[in-house]
């Protein structure tokens, strides 16, 4: 029997969700840079590479679930329990430049989501919970609208501090620095130089054909740029990392690019992403998700962590806040 591991360690889950690899419902145009008949692995070519690269990441965590006694009218008579969220978040921004890889950028938030009508701010002494009103979606479970009402609030961050970051770095970077962004583009294709890199694959873009030459790839090497059209737009490309053998699928992330840049100006950048990410891929003894999670990603990830501070001293201090509040049920 020949078999494969794959290289992610397993509390991670797979960097390939075969069993939900469903096909996408998105419009996909696999036509832009070359027709569907001559899809093939894409080599990688000599291309000048930028002055510096910014790692965006962020990371957030639930520090308690909350009941709000809040009242059901405005006169303040009736009430009714409200689901609420306390949650810390963090951003930051990675430059790696010729002065070596250090931090730039970085900030921690934390909030308090929910649609209670008589919620406020949560002040304990380990920080002030910012109240967040949140909108319920009717169509989506409470807990979930708040969770996404979390990662809104988390992606806004990203954006101020990838800002802010190119500020700082403007002196050294010059203006021909990349802007990697962790995760999809989603929210974030207005900021310029910017792709989203995606490291876990959970729909199928490509008709079965050509999905198949992903599996195909060489190190470095990538698929032709496709389009993907849904209720955000973006262009997008396949690229293996430098890894072991561990299965068809190993070492691939997928790239995003905004649909406002030209498609000449995609596939440099697509040329560059073959060049220049592989310099960046972890290895297995040091990361569990090697190759697709960038050293300066991970670096990152775990800065960012150790920055929202402990979780079971933010819990207690929002049961003592709870014990002197009346509107926050324990």
């Amino acid at each position: 029997m020949r078999f494969s591991v794959d290289g992610w360690d397993p509390s991670y889950g797979s960097a390939v969700e075969v069993q939900d690899l469903a096909e996408t419902t998105s419009k996909i145009d696999t036509t832009l840079e070359v027709s569907a008949a001559k899809w093939a692995p894409i080599a990688t070519t000599d291309t000048a590479i930028p002055s510096a690269v910014l790692f965006v990441d962020g990371v957030r965590r639930i520090d308690g679930r909350a009941w709000i006694d809040d009242a059901t009218a405005a006169d303040g008579k009736g009430h009714r329990a409200v689901p609420g969220l306390c949650a810390s978040y963090a951003a930051g921004v990675m430059c790696s430049c010729s002065n070596g890889a250090h931090l730039v950028a970085s900030e921690v938030r934390r909030g308090l989501f929910t649609d209670a009508r008589t919620a406020t701010h949560v002040d304990t002494h380990s920080g002030t919970y910012k109240f967040h009103r949140t909108v319920p979606s009717p169509e989506l479970p409470p807990t979930v609208s708040l969770t996404n009402a979390v990662q809104r609030a988390l992606t806004d961050l990203e954006i101020t501090v990838a800002v802010d970051a190119r500020d700082r770095c403007a002196e050294h970077t010059g203006d021909d620095d990349l802007l990697i962004v962790d995760g999809p583009l989603r929210g974030r294709g207005h900021l310029p130089r910017a792709l989203g890199y995606v490291k876990t694959h959970s729909a199928q873009y490509l008709p079965n054909e050509l999905n198949n030459i992903v599996a195909q790839l060489g190190t470095g090497e990538r698929t032709p740029v496709f389009a993907v059209g849904s209720g955000w737009d973006r262009y997008s490309w396949y690229l293996r990392l430098p890894c072991l053998p561990a299965g068809p699928w190993a070492g691939i992330v997928r790239l995003e690019a905004a649909p406002e840049l030209l498609l000449k100006d995609v596939v440099a950048l697509a040329n560059i992403t073959q060049v220049l990410l592989g310099r960046f891929a972890s290895v297995e003894y040091k990361d569990g998700r090697a190759p697709q999670n960038l050293v300066p990603i991970a670096g990152l990830e775990r800065d960012l962590k150790h920055r929202l501070g402990l979780a079971p001293m933010l819990y207690r201090a929002l049961r003592g806040a709870a014990a002197g509040t009346r509107h926050i049920v324990p």
